[in-house]
């Protein structure tokens, strides 16, 4: 009850600023850039090890990544090319966060290390690699949006490796980035193969429901073809 009642009150803040953003005629596209322009500060920031600020940006950042498409929808500036300038822009964001963490620990201080670079860079692939393969995959079937880490899940992961971030605290709970990588890396591959297979199954259902249909419409067609008329007896009449 009290988590819901907190969700409710973020909610409520939310509406209030999509409203206020709305009547103010702030066109959505300048959110969206304002959101990757302040995730690209983040990116900076994680390169520089500033992690806790890094965390606190990148919650900031997300905030208008939530806005825009609720202030076009509200305004009625809903537009395809809106909707391609955010997705693209998404990609830009999360890749200059994996960048800077590739950066921060490239460098040569104490926390140098080169399977946290390898972990940035193969979770940096494997985000690219399931954001295609979902593009790639809706230009054949409706939807491919399958997998238990998509973009919202990255940038929760980002969010908790950056706060648990304290240098020095033996505690358990702290300094959670290095696990953070390994998630990002295995789970980005996982989602890659499970969009992979959604879409070859769903192909294959197409084209199975198609064949099946053909052949009942072949069968249709023949069973009504032309009738043909029994032959009658010629009969003769007696003279």
């Amino acid at each position: 009850m009290f988590v819901d009642g907190i969700g409710r009150g973020a909610q409520r803040i939310i509406d209030a600023m999509v409203r206020w953003l709305a009547y103010g005629h702030i066109n959505p596209n300048f959110l969206t850039v304002i959101g990757v322009a302040i995730n690209v500060g983040c990116g900076l920031l994680f390169g520089l090890g500033y992690f806790f600020s890094a965390g606190i940006v990148l919650i900031v950042a997300n905030l208008f990544d939530m806005l825009d498409g609720q202030v076009a929808r509200l305004s009625g500036r809903v537009t395809r090319f809106g909707g391609f300038l955010d997705s693209s822009l998404d990609r830009l964001s999360d890749m200059v966060i994996f960048v800077g963490l590739m950066v921060f620990y490239a460098r040569d201080t104490q926390f140098h290390s080169t399977l946290n670079v390898f972990l940035a860079g193969a979770g940096l692939m494997g985000a690219v690699m399931v954001s295609y393969a979902s593009a790639r995959a809706e230009s054949l079937i409706p939807k491919c949006d399958v997998g238990f880490l998509r973009r919202p899940e990255r940038v929760v992961l980002f969010i908790i490796g950056a706060l648990s971030t304290h240098a020095g605290s033996t505690n358990f709970f702290a300094n959670r980035m290095p696990a953070v990588l390994w998630v990002l890396a295995v789970g980005s591959y996982w989602t890659f193969a499970h969009r992979m297979y959604h879409t070859w199954y769903e192909l294959n259902k197409v084209s199975s429901d198609s064949a099946t249909d053909e052949s009942q419409t072949s069968i249709s067609a023949s069973n009504t073809g032309p009738e043909r008329r029994a032959d009658q007896p010629l009969v003769h009449k007696a003279g």
